[in-house]
């Protein structure tokens, strides 16, 4: 199962798995398979909307997507 590491801007470094319940909700926010998107569209937005759902589903509170929330990120792998 893949994973992102995500660093915060206030330091604070987490790994989220990608998990189908997140990749579904993905796919449908891509409207195409997340493979496909990731190999062709080639968009930094997708990484980081992917994080967004993965943060949103593993309970923590998370601003709503948009600047807000980007502002909070400092390096997404």
């Amino acid at each position: 199962m893949a994973s992102l590491k995500v660093t915060f801007e206030t330091g604070v470094v987490e790994n989220y798995k990608i998990t189908p319940a997140i990749e579904v909700e993905f796919e449908a926010y891509a409207k195409m398979g997340i493979n496909l998107c990731f190999r062709t569209l080639e968009r930094q937005t997708d990484i980081y909307y992917l994080v967004w759902i993965a943060i949103k589903n593993s309970g923590q509170t998370v601003a709503l997507w948009g600047p807000e929330f980007l502002k909070t990120l400092a390096e997404v792998e």
